[in-house]
């Protein structure tokens, strides 16, 4: 496993300059409202179906989450862009005892309240439009090793672009409760829940 270096400084910097590198690419970039639990740290469960979505956690982590942002990133992408881990990647080799390092890494991360850690829990890219989150086994492990109190928040994001030439992106968020006091089978079920109210409040966004 190839850790983070993250850096405070750069990562604020690489906000501001990403942020408007989105707002080139992007018509809007909607977080709607949600208020994290204080003195939490957050586990971060997101969606995964563009090359953006460590972009979006990032700019949640900096807006409304506000926590230093972690994020796992799959071996092969973190060597290609050896340079995210100033902003706070770290390598998973899935299938492997890497595997189970970085999920350990994870957990001592996630001791801090200052820290978010996201993972794409579905373990692979996925249509935009499907309606079941399926929840890898991993997850399960990782949330028994985290020892300090940990707010669960699965994230949804969703893309329309209305009248506009540019996507807009709408952030969903939802609390899934605190790492240890929800079993497994009792997340997966709440993921899926909110998503697809998620997807029934996206038909009557405001735009």
């Amino acid at each position: 496993m190839l850790p983070s270096r993250r850096n405070d400084t750069f990562s604020k910097w690489f906000f501001r300059f990403m942020r408007r590198w989105m707002g080139r690419k992007f018509k809007e970039v909607n977080v709607l409202p949600f208020e994290p639990r204080a003195g939490h740290s957050i586990l971060l469960l997101t969606n995964h179906f563009s090359w953006w979505d460590g972009f979006f956690a990032n700019y949640a982590a900096f807006t409304n989450l506000k926590r230093r942002l972690f994020i796992m990133m799959q071996y092969d992408h973190f060597v290609n862009h050896w340079y995210f881990k100033y902003w706070g990647a770290f390598s998973m080799k899935k299938g492997s005892r890497d595997m189970l390092e970085s999920l350990a890494y994870s957990a001592e991360l996630l001791n801090d309240p200052r820290n978010l850690v996201t993972i794409f829990p579905q373990g692979e890219l996925c249509s935009n439009h499907i309606t079941y989150i399926h929840v890898e086994k991993g997850i399960e492990r990782l949330i028994k090793q985290i020892k300090g109190p940990c707010q669960i928040v699965y994230q949804c994001t969703l893309i329309d672009y209305f009248e506009g030439l540019k996507p807009r992106a709408y952030i969903h968020q939802f609390d899934c409760g605190v790492a240890g006091k929800v079993p497994f089978e009792e997340l997966k079920l709440r993921i899926n829940d909110f998503h697809q109210q998620a997807l029934k409040n996206q038909v009557n966004i405001p735009h």
